[in-house]
């Protein structure tokens, strides 16, 4: 046997080697075998909690800046909108997608353009709502909105798509020349229709606009002269961009069917407005969180065991120890109750009356059998709790003495 540098003690002829730096503790195990073992119990959770936060992460991260939505200012597909956007962008218009009508309801003000991008998702209260918007509107594809607004509405000749010529007086038709679109729109008598089919009538066009309550409302028949595939088509992009860039900021609103706007005065409208969108997402990661912690720390405790109790507790030392209890808190209305219970039991008991006799019928059978008044027995059994020692040591022996009368053969 020799000792090491270290404090190390050797034993060369086979026998164990105690190392001090291992930690040997009195149950016989090491810190190294405890570490290990409670790696081994607890990875399972952790990695459920380190998953759990990745997602959390990853909700709580800005949206990506391009997307599939359909005529979506950030969609670079044929049928998105994002070579539009990207345009006015660089004249130095802000665009902000939007998905909530509260957004629009924010952003609303004089000097501001709204384009509200189809209306088969608009409910009747955003419906209600948009004409009485100060900014400047823009309905592309929203015949009912635009019939809410201006009174503009659908017109079903010459819907066809193919190129049409300005044939207004309006400078942003007369700059796009000539577009290719498709629909119609039927214009009221104070507004003025741009682009009409070959085949319409003077009064439909793709193109309607006019003025409602001192703002400006342009109403688009087509939504394809905005789509990537077919802005370089014509004079489709001047049309757009001379449209949608009339002011310094651009609302692009497209509606969404889980919208919760419901009024000005909808509560459940005022609370989500204020919301961002990772809320939801992350109180169904958390409520997960909580249901898998309740049955892990439930398996963990097992089922439950009966075990005999090492000392054996005799009825009548039971029965004084609550009576302490009672004197020490000064529970006189408890002892009193429990006193008077006991009394009411036994004394039904004797008398043959089932365990859920009302307690008129207790009281009538105990005077019965006592010669007692019925309002006396009342006061005795079911009367004011006793408020002192005295009146609680006067109700024991008046029950003692009505029990003795029951009992009485």
């Amino acid at each position: 046997m020799s000792t090491g540098p270290g404090g190390d003690t050797t034993t060369v002829a086979g026998t164990a080697t105690t190392d001090p730096q291992v930690g040997v503790v009195g149950d016989g195990t090491t810190t190294r075998s405890r570490a290990t073992s409670r790696w081994r119990r607890l990875r399972v959770p952790l990695a459920i909690v380190a998953a759990l936060v990745v997602i959390g992460l990853l909700a709580a991260l800005p949206e990506p800046r391009r997307s599939a939505l359909p005529l979506a200012p950030d969609n670079p597909q044929p049928g998105g909108a994002r070579a539009v956007a990207q345009i006015l962008g660089r004249h130095g218009v802000d665009v902000h997608l939007v998905r909530r009508f509260d957004d629009v309801l924010a952003a609303d003000a004089p000097g501001v353009t709204v384009l509200v991008v189809g209306d088969r998702d608009l409910g009747d209260a955003q419906l209600d709502a948009l004409p009485g918007l100060r900014s400047d509107l823009v309905l592309l594809e929203a015949p009912w909105a635009a019939e809410a607004v201006a009174g503009i509405t659908s017109a079903w000749s010459g819907s066809t798509a193919g190129p049409r010529t300005a044939q207004c007086s309006d400078e942003d038709a007369l700059a796009a020349g000539e577009i290719v679109s498709s629909g119609s729109l039927a214009a009221p008598p104070d507004a003025t229709v741009c682009f009409p089919a070959v085949e319409g009538l003077p009064d439909e066009g793709t193109y309607v606009v006019t003025e409602a309550d001192g703002r400006r409302v342009a109403a688009l028949a087509g939504s394809d002269l905005l789509t990537n595939e077919h802005l370089a088509t014509a004079g489709n992009a001047a049309l757009a961009l001379r449209v949608l860039g009339r002011t310094p900021e651009l609302v692009w609103y497209i509606p969404s069917l889980d919208d919760p706007y419901g009024g000005p005065g909808s509560d459940e409208a005022a609370l989500t407005s204020t919301m961002p969108p990772w809320v939801g997402p992350l109180a169904w990661q958390l409520l997960l969180v909580v249901v898998v912690a309740g049955v892990w720390r439930g398996r963990r405790l097992g089922p439950l065991v009966t075990e005999h109790l090492p000392v054996v507790v005799r009825a009548g030392e039971a029965t004084r120890g609550r009576g302490r209890l009672y004197r020490r808190a000064r529970a006189h209305g408890h002892a009193g109750a429990a006193l008077r219970a006991a009394a009411a039991t036994r004394c039904a008991a004797r008398l043959g009356l089932p365990r859920a006799a009302a307690a008129p019928e207790v009281v009538t059978a105990i005077a019965h059998a006592t010669g007692r008044r019925e309002d006396a027995v009342e006061a005795l059994l079911y009367g004011p709790p006793p408020a002192d020692d005295r009146g609680l040591a006067l109700l024991a022996r008046d029950l003692d003495d009505l029990e003795s009368e029951v009992h009485r053969p």
